[in-house]
């Protein structure tokens, strides 16, 4: 679901169509464990439901865990490319 909202904010309506072969109540479950974990917000509009992706979160993990790795793996190849043309 969260790559559904990564360019726009969808209706929960439009979440549904997206999910055919789920059905909206199980739909409406995940929607509000992502909004319990503060990965996406909802804002009312009328009688719409706007869910919009909540990237922060998501960017903390990775400055905190992912880039590390990547750093390391960085160092690694260029080592590999040192030893290659060495």
């Amino acid at each position: 679901m969260l790559d559904q909202l990564k360019d726009a904010p969808k209706t929960t309506g439009m979440l549904c169509d997206a999910f055919a072969d789920i059905d909206r109540c199980t739909v409406m479950l995940h929607l509000k464990v992502l909004e319990e974990a503060e990965l996406i917000v909802a804002r009312r509009d009328g009688r719409e439901r706007w869910n919009h992706l909540n990237a922060l979160p998501i960017k903390q993990i990775h400055d905190r865990w992912i880039s590390q790795y990547a750093g390391h793996a960085l160092s690694i190849i260029d080592q590999l490319k040192s030893d290659l043309e060495g």
